[in-house]
């Protein structure tokens, strides 16, 4: 109950009008590369890189991969693979809603 409270709370703390400007954005856009420049121009590639990373963990999680596989697959740390599963059993759907993405693609 309180992990729930806590996350309402820091999603309060984050939506802000500048966060829904970029989901606007994110929204509008329907071109792949379109999109990549946005990422380019917005993120180190480092941060892309990792964010990516996360995606293939959790749709690694969610083919029913260990910790291990994982890691050595993808290269993420215990840590990150530990995040994302309890963001895919825990968090705002959002990787699930990724991953329908990716299966229906």
């Amino acid at each position: 109950m309180a992990d729930n409270s806590a996350r309402s709370e820091a999603k309060a703390g984050i939506r802000s009008q500048e966060v829904d400007d970029l989901l606007c954005v994110l929204a509008a856009l329907d071109d792949e590369d379109t999109i990549f420049a946005l990422l380019e121009d917005m993120f180190t590639i480092r941060e892309i890189r990792e964010t990516s990373q996360r995606l293939a963990v959790a749709r690694l999680l969610a083919a029913g991969k260990s910790y291990a596989a994982i890691e050595q697959e993808t290269g993420a740390s215990a840590t990150t693979i530990a995040r994302v599963s309890k963001c895919l059993t825990y968090g705002s759907g959002g990787y699930q809603a990724a991953l329908e993405a990716l299966s229906s693609k």
